[in-house]
């Protein structure tokens, strides 16, 4: 398969899943957490006002609001990021104007908790799954991409900062403290849940071992369990004596297949298991630098037309090859 075939199928797996992730969001959003009369954060906590004030749909004013932002922000936070919220914002107002008709009262009768927290928990998995795919939903991503460029506020501060300020709002319409309680207690979830799916993506583990017999448990792993090792070269400070230490990385799901391979070969074995969120490099997951590498060209006041070349300040010896597959 060709270079060009693989980005357009990555692509349209991506727009797949930013989809699948914006329908989740707006079933738990439409389903549980609007009937109930509780405001979220985000733009669709300020939709949510509009439509129990006014009674606009929430897919008209969130799709609107979110426009008139982009507009304002079209020279501050780029093209690109533009355009792909673009795309977010349409498709989920889109799903907002086909589900909000469907659920005039909510799921569960009577249990506003129970509702709060399974839509709190949809939305929160919707978000993260459009996120890993670099998908975006606007609203206050917006105000805080703004902010940040002509601040020293973080991105993730603004939108808290945000979030707290439209949740409490909620006060002046419905002077109802449990209302403000519910909307704190969807902004937790969301944040913790959204942050889980992301991080389990990337979630590896990494083995250190320690064994005689590591010569036989290296060529077990790859073997076997279908993962490189590295070999490491060290000297027990107590024995004085030379050591070889292996280095392994895996997905946690290999975790216990990884482990039973070793004591199954050494019982005596030296194992140290430390979770990693992300491995990059060579055979896993690739890290884009580019904005990076363009800073430190114009640091260097790189202005002919041949591309700079990227020193090295020191050399990693690699003496065991890593497994091709991506973690």
């Amino acid at each position: 398969m060709s270079k060009f075939k693989k980005q357009i199928l990555g692509s349209l797996k991506d727009y797949i899943m930013i989809i699948l992730g914006l329908a989740l969001y707006a079933f738990g959003y439409t389903a549980f957490i609007l009937p109930e009369k509780v405001v979220m954060g985000g733009m669709a906590g300020i939709a949510a006002l509009i439509y129990y004030k006014f009674g606009i749909p929430v897919a008209i004013s969130n799709f609107t609001l979110n426009l008139v932002l982009l507009a304002i922000a079209w020279r501050v936070v780029g093209r690109t990021f533009v355009i792909r919220t673009i795309f977010g914002i349409t498709t989920l107002s889109a799903l907002f104007g086909i589900l909000q008709p469907l659920f005039t009262a909510p799921i569960v009768q009577q249990q506003a908790f129970m509702n709060v927290i399974l839509g709190a928990l949809m939305c929160g998995m919707g978000v993260g799954l459009a996120f890993a795919h670099n998908g975006s939903t606007g609203g206050t991503d917006i105000v805080a991409a703004m902010v940040s460029k002509s601040s020293n506020v973080t991105i993730g501060r603004m939108i808290l900062y945000t979030d707290v300020f439209i949740i409490s709002s909620s006060y002046l319409l419905f002077h109802s403290i449990d209302k403000i309680v519910y909307g704190f207690v969807i902004l937790l979830v969301v944040s913790f849940v959204c942050d889980y799916v992301i991080n389990t993506n990337r979630q590896a583990v990494q083995f250190t071992i320690f064994s005689e017999k590591w010569s036989e448990i290296a060529d077990a792993i790859i073997g076997e369990a279908h993962r490189g090792c590295t070999l490491v070269h060290g000297t027990g400070w107590y024995t004085k004596h030379d050591v070889k230490i292996l280095l392994v990385m895996c997905r946690k799901i290999e975790a216990v297949s990884i482990f039973r391979i070793i004591k199954a070969i050494d019982p005596h074995a030296f194992v140290t298991q430390a979770n990693v969120n992300g491995v990059y490099g060579q055979g896993f997951d690739e890290e884009k630098m580019k904005q990076q590498i363009k800073k430190s060209q114009h640091k260097k006041g790189a202005s002919t037309s041949a591309t700079p070349q990227l020193e090295h300040n020191s050399k990693i010896e690699e003496t065991a090859d890593f497994s091709q597959r991506q973690i």
